[in-house]
């Protein structure tokens, strides 16, 4: 079964690509093995140079990278380019930090000299999402290749060219052949290749259920694994919150990449005593939202990334709204050509409602109303996931009580949730497990190793 890149803003073809034969991924298998061998001797001053020329072929190029990112999976251009950019960022960070985040630490103990070193581990499957095709390849790789690791990279389906076009910028940048090697294959593939003993770890940014099925498979071989998930992230306002500047940021929050992204706001947590302005500030932002051709740099909403996305989107509203949702904007697909859905607040939610139990994918924000900061806090904690979060309150104590007391791997006050090279990224529960950037991202694919010396 060939691998199809389609334009979601048309349903039009762009490209086919036959998924590699078995005999070609044991050909990339052994060439990421016999590499690091020798990619694991270089010093971090070689390291970094490939990986600030990286950064530059992102950052001089990111609009032709913009512009693939959003034939393939539809997201706006200008967004598409500011992730090319962030991507360059993260190469940045990790070529000038990771020699610091990576030298001995020395601990005193009886011994003449002892102390924690840091050594690659080997190849690392990378299986990645559609969403942020660029940026969750680069958040894995800059750290990876900096640590000395080789990588491979699973990308979605949906995203060949990107894929493609990754690995071409990593050999662009001087890093030795075969350092970072693009597989085009089906998910049915993913297991075989996890399991081969050449793979010493791998990391999965997806799906729940996707997530599960690595899980499993790398247990099963005792390989470690960093899994970063789904998630329906809450948004708390309380009464001594900005009101404006919270609405505003909402409608970003929601529907940043068309409302397709993990850490998006979506459950919006509102205190009675400002619930009523919020929503009509909230709603009146939604409406407001330009739907279109994500070409088109004045469009805020660009399509769904595939067909079955926006079928499912419209399943989610549609099953809640008949168990007693109401709608207050939207809560329609949008007649046109590609998948597009119309920016929509839900609110009335019961909990036997799909869109309360569910992770919503896309541009559909749930309105929740409560009466204390510790309801606030019940509500937000009353799902599987947990990975990240933001809340709006000027008041101290309410701010310590939330950092406390939200379950999730981030805690926000007064501003929107954002990924950062220069801090850790994961979530809790069933969200997922380790971490992604800062010291601590580039410390998953290491061997952390003792050293004790008479």
């Amino acid at each position: 079964m060939s691998i199809t890149s389609i334009n979601p803003a048309t349903g039009g073809i762009l490209k086919r690509f036959e998924p590699i034969s078995e005999e070609e991924i044991d050909e990339k298998l052994a060439r990421a093995a016999e590499t690091f061998q020798t990619y694991r001797r270089t010093s971090f001053s070689d390291r970094s140079k490939w990986m600030l020329r990286a950064a530059e072929i992102l950052e001089s190029e990111k609009a032709e990278f913009g512009k693939l990112m959003t034939t393939e999976m539809g997201k706006p251009l200008k967004a598409a380019k500011e992730e090319a950019a962030k991507c360059a960022w993260a190469c940045r960070f990790y070529a000038e930090n990771a020699e610091k985040f990576l030298a001995d630490e020395v601990v005193q103990t009886n011994a003449s000299r002892s102390y924690v070193h840091y050594q690659p581990l080997g190849a690392i499957l990378a299986v990645m999402p559609w969403n942020f095709p660029f940026w969750q390849v680069f958040r894995f790789a800059a750290p990876a290749l900096m640590a000395g690791n080789v990588a491979l990279l699973k990308h979605a389906s949906n995203v060949p060219q990107c894929a493609l076009a990754i690995e071409e910028i990593i050999q662009r940048s001087g890093f030795p052949p075969s350092v970072f090697q693009t597989l085009l294959i089906g998910s049915e593939q993913v297991r075989r290749v996890l399991e081969d003993s050449r793979i010493k770890a791998a990391t999965l940014t997806g799906s729940e259920p996707a997530g599960s099925d690595v899980a499993s498979i790398a247990g099963k071989h005792i390989k470690k694994t960093v899994l970063e998930l789904g998630g329906s992230d809450p948004f708390i306002v309380m009464p001594t919150a900005d009101v404006v500047e919270a609405a505003k940021t909402a409608v970003k929050a929601r529907c940043i990449n068309n409302g397709q992204s993990c850490i998006a706001a979506k459950r919006f947590i509102v205190h009675e005593k400002i619930a009523d302005e919020f929503e009509q500030r909230f709603v009146q932002g939604m409406d407001a939202l330009k739907v279109g051709d994500p070409m088109d740099e004045e469009t805020d909403i660009g399509p769904l990334a595939t067909p079955a996305l926006l079928e499912q989107l419209h399943q989610q509203v549609q099953k809640s709204v008949s168990a007693g949702a109401r709608v207050l904007t939207g809560g329609k697909k949008l007649h046109r050509p590609g998948n597009y859905y119309a920016p929509t607040i839900l609110t009335s939610i019961p909990k036997n409602a799909r869109a309360y139990r569910e992770e919503i994918f896309g541009p559909v924000a749930l309105l929740f109303r409560v009466q204390s900061v510790d309801e606030a806090m019940s509500l937000a904690n009353d799902t599987t996931f947990g990975l990240a979060s933001a809340a709006w309150t000027d008041d101290e104590d309410e701010k310590r009580q939330l950092i406390d007391g939200i379950e999730a791997g981030a805690v926000f006050i007064n501003g929107m949730v954002i990924s950062d090279p220069r801090l850790p990224f994961g979530g809790v529960k069933h969200s997922g497990y380790g971490r992604e950037l800062s010291v601590h991202g580039i410390r998953e694919f290491v061997n952390i190793k003792t050293v004790w010396i008479k």
